[in-house]
């Protein structure tokens, strides 16, 4: 049989060891520091200290950036087991960092590794692999979002530069970041998809302005990890061009792919936490004359979560499955938007119940429950809007299909019993004969 729902031992080593050390010494730093980001690290040696020794542990294990290749200094270990490890990596906001695959740095590095040039691979990929600098992608902008056929952001070409200008708004970590990657429209003359270009850019470069570190839901003003940049008179050499004029879609598909994946493997690990939590607390609290675990609402809660966290599981395993299998992302385009679309719903879905189940506690500060529930609906728009990704869904699904011939449905019955008696006339026929 080549159906097997069982992980080769070997790795499931790895994996209950992932387990233990997520627990034992990255969630404490969930507690210590909070919220805050280890993009923050040279204005807090304390938090440096407490990371650096995690992250070497990491690296001892063979378990340091998995979701590279072998020949990027990743072990290669492929979709489907690096689904497993991010299941693990999901329960706690730090450990993507301890494991070297925290966002947007995974995607650059991918689009550094392919695209970029040896001097840029020395100054920056090296470095990011290390952990010992951290990017942006600045994709999307203030008046067009993540729709880039409304894109404004300008590369002209000049001598052996290019001059960039424009806005884009929620370059995530660009506050910190050593370098960008910007994609800008180079010809505005042509479609989108082959009038884009993307290029490398230095944060120290002249015309680099963060004009607002935008925040999420609760956080301060100007003091979040989002950041409003504007573009003016941005000067970068020729060499800086990822990927060739034109080509920025070829580049951002490097990135994205992976990162949708990837965003619904660590889900499946927050909706596993939620339902441990949920259970725990059914089990612990008594009000109203009963347990809550005894109480057919809160079971309602527990078997709804269970249930979709399994489904939603499952598509997640077969889409990294299917990745491996084809070695194409494109192929598997309408997989990964799906668990792309059920991300965000599975996994609200399953916070507003543990919410529900530990009433004014869940939604207080004391629980992490408050901040999952804001992650829940930024998996909405994050790598692309949901309802971008159900109109990419049906549009590839649509293609396996024909319109029918003729008036009726393939599935209409008059015409299956018409074809059925036809089928079988010379057995009835037969029968009458006999008679």
């Amino acid at each position: 049989m080549s159906w097997d729902f069982e992980t080769d031992p070997a790795f499931q080593e790895k994996l209950d060891w992932m387990a233990t050390f997520v627990r034992r010494e990255v969630e404490p730093l969930d507690a210590m520091w909070g919220g805050r980001s280890i993009y923050e690290r040279p204005m807090d040696p304390a938090l440096r200290k407490a990371v650096q020794p995690l992250q070497d542990e990491v690296k001892a294990q063979g378990l340091w950036a998995c979701h590279l290749g072998a020949d990027l200094g990743g072990p290669g270990f492929g979709q489907l087991k690096l689904a497993l490890m991010n299941e693990v990596l999901g329960r706690s906001p730090w450990a993507p960092t301890i494991f070297g695959t925290q966002a947007p740095d995974t995607g650059n590095a991918e689009i550094l590794a392919h695209f970029g040039t040896e001097e840029q691979k020395a100054l920056y990929l090296q470095p990011l692999l290390d952990g010992d600098i951290v990017s942006s992608y600045s994709m999307t902008e203030p008046q067009g979002g993540a729709d880039p056929k409304v894109f404004t952001t300008r590369a002209v070409r000049d001598g052996d530069e290019w001059v960039i200008n424009g806005w884009k708004f929620f370059s995530s970590h660009a506050r910190w970041a050593t370098f960008l990657i910007v994609m800008t429209v180079t010809d505005p003359d042509v479609p989108i998809y082959k009038g884009a270009s993307m290029f490398v850019v230095p944060t120290d470069t002249p015309g680099v302005n963060i004009v607002r570190n935008v925040g999420l839901g609760d956080e301060d003003l100007n003091d979040g990890s989002h950041a409003l940049i504007h573009y003016e008179d941005v000067r970068v050499p020729n060499d800086n061009l990822l990927g060739g004029e034109g080509q920025a879609f070829a580049v951002a598909q490097t990135r994205l792919g992976g990162g949708r994946v990837h965003h619904a493997m660590r889900a499946v690990g927050q909706v596993q936490r939620c339902l441990d939590m949920m259970c725990e607390r059914a089990l612990s609290r008594y009000t109203q004359g009963s347990l809550l675990a005894d109480k057919q609402t809160v079971q309602g809660y527990i078997a709804d979560t269970y249930a979709e966290l399994m489904q939603f599981r499952l598509l997640v395993l077969y889409t990294a499955w299917r990745i491996d299998k084809v070695q194409d992302y494109a192929a598997v385009r309408h997989d990964i938007a799906a668990i792309k679309v059920l991300t965000p719903k599975v996994l609200h879905d399953a916070v507003q119940r543990a919410i529900q189940v530990h009433g004014a506690l869940g939604i207080s500060n004391e629980l992490p429950l408050a901040q999952m529930w804001r992650g829940a609906a930024a998996q909405g728009v994050i790598d692309g809007p949901t309802e971008v990704h159900r109109i990419s869904i049906a549009r590839q699904l649509l293609k396996r299909y024909r319109p029918v011939e003729g008036m009726w449905p393939s599935e209409w019955i008059p015409a299956k019993v018409d074809a059925a008696q036809e089928k079988f006339a010379h057995l009835i026929e037969d029968e009458v004969a006999n008679l």
